[in-house]
């Protein structure tokens, strides 16, 4: 009885067994997921993630204390203001970029590229992979990049790093060879690119003008590469007009990835609600560097910029702003912390504040540095830098404050470029307005900076600092690649120098 009890048993497990079988891939599907990605949906989330990457630490705390935009009496805080050595702040950028952004844009690469009639939407994806990657290298150098966010499509899980050299020469051809393939008569993105709405032709502006960044970037490490960069860029056509500004468009809500993260992250992490300048988290303000240079050349800018709180109120008159030291760690008083200036909540912090990635200010100063090395011939370096100043003072109405061309020429009147000075005089000059034109695009300044040396800027000696007293020139690797990608690690330290904030990465030489 016990032996036809178990074969009994047996026999209905088997048959159980038999029937799942049958419909076991339908009963082990998970109806919220699906098999394939929807390329649209995942470039509008590798748009938001892609510049949704630790703004305040990386920009505020970072490259705007380095580059003396930014200041703070704290010392925790003051990572790149009294250039400090904190794992938590110098690792964030490279820690989210490649989890998010970048693998959000390789899945949509890899759903797309055997598709002949997506290729816009491909070499789209492809440009905006070129612009987070050098993002990521200009801050670190040597980075996972040919192997990175592979793990799906290679099974490579510990990606190599390879140099900035080989990175900055296959970026160039990558904005090339899409900028190139980019076909008016086939679909595109639409609405889901919250950037040129699938616009092809902006697009392509777009990536030559990324191409013109990156050539010139190249300028100290290899002139004549540099040079044959920066001409393809030009013939090939690059922002010149508003319109085809690289601009993220984004709400005040309903949800929080719907808001520009320079007001969000700014203001949830320092600048908050009710502090009124007196009591702001991480003792942010405005420096005096930055604030300074702005009064003595009477900048109209500044009003965009800059506001001083007076109760609950700030109140952006060019007199009364005042910036913070660099390199302080004296405290002052509630009172006094009130008197000095911080970026305007109203225009650049406020949460639907648009961003610019690229605009034909950044493009016209590009073009007269090319005119004064002599590698563009279309204009002279004076009109150029004065079609910069011009565009930048009308591209502050995206921020609600509109400025007409007579106060741009105004401006140029009391400052005008000196054509007759010498080829440092205009590199200072055209590199000192970009300092002004870029503000909040930190990263993008102070690579800028790192390459032309331009503005001057005096550095602190901060006690303790970690670079004996001198500007930092790149960001340490996060601690955690050490452990889980230790090898290629060290090979990419062997390659470009020690892991430390004084090794100059391949293009700043």
């Amino acid at each position: 009885m016990k032996k036809l009890t178990i074969l009994y048993i047996a026999g209905i497990l088997l048959g159980s067994m038999a029937s799942c079988t049958d419909d076991f891939e339908e009963i082990n599907t998970n109806p919220n997921s699906v098999d394939k990605p929807n390329p649209n949906f995942v470039f509008s989330k590798a748009q938001l993630d892609g510049l949704n990457n630790n703004y305040f630490l990386i920009n505020i705390l970072e490259c705007g204390g380095m580059i003396q935009h930014y200041a703070t009496y704290k010392e925790a805080s003051g990572v790149g203001d009294k250039y400090l050595s904190n794992e938590v702040y110098y690792s964030a950028y490279f820690n989210q970029a490649y989890p998010t952004g970048i693998a959000e844009t390789q899945i949509v690469i890899d759903a797309l590229k055997n598709s002949p009639n997506e290729s816009n939407r491909l070499n789209i994806a492809r440009i905006w992979k070129a612009y987070l990657y050098h993002k990521i290298t200009d801050l670190y150098g040597d980075i996972p990049y040919s192997e990175a966010a592979k793990a799906n499509s290679t099974q490579i899980f510990i990606p190599k790093y390879d140099s900035q050299e080989f990175i900055y020469k296959d970026l160039l051809k990558e904005l090339d060879e899409a900028a190139t393939a980019l076909d008016p008569a086939k679909p595109s993105f639409g609405k889901a690119d919250f950037i040129y709405d699938g616009d092809v032709a902006k697009w392509k502006k777009f990536s030559y003008s990324l191409m013109l960044r990156l050539g010139l970037r190249l300028s100290k490490v290899d002139p004549a590469l540099s040079k044959t960069w920066v001409t393809k860029a030009i013939a090939g056509g690059v922002i010149l007009n508003t319109s085809d500004n690289a601009i993220m468009k984004y709400t005040d809500g309903p949800n929080d990835f719907n808001r520009n993260p320079v007001g969000l992250d700014s203001r949830r992490q320092d600048f908050t609600a009710g502090s009124y300048g007196q009591k702001n988290v991480e003792g942010g303000k405005l420096a005096v560097t930055f604030i300074n240079l702005l009064k003595s050349t009477a900048d109209p800018r500044i009003s965009v910029y800059s506001g001083v709180w007076q109760g609950t109120v700030q109140n952006t008159t060019l007199a009364i702003q005042k910036g913070f030291p660099n390199g302080t760690k004296t405290a002052p008083t509630a009172a006094e912390q009130a008197t000095y200036s911080e970026p305007n909540q109203s225009t650049v912090f406020k949460y639907d504040a648009p961003l610019v990635l690229i605009s034909n200010a950044e493009t016209n100063f590009y073009l007269a540095e090319a005119a004064a090395r002599g590698w563009y011939t279309g204009d002279t370096d004076k009109n150029l830098y004065e079609n910069g100043v011009k565009a930048s003072f009308l591209n502050m109405g995206i921020y609600g404050i509109s400025y007409a061309i007579t106060d741009a020429t105004a401006y140029l009147t009391l400052n005008p470029f000196n054509a007759a000075g010498s080829f440092e005089a205009k590199m200072n000059q055209i590199h000192t307005q970009i300092y002004i034109a870029l503000f909040v695009d930190e990263q993008e300044v102070y690579a800028n900076w790192r390459r032309t040396g331009y503005p001057v800027l005096t550095p602190v000696n901060f006690p303790g600092n970690v670079t004996n007293g001198t500007i930092p020139r790149r960001f340490k690797y996060p601690t955690s690649e050490y452990s889980v990608n230790s090898a290629n690690l060290a090979e990419a330290v062997k390659r470009q120098g020690e892991d430390s904030f004084t090794t100059r990465m391949w293009w700043d030489k």
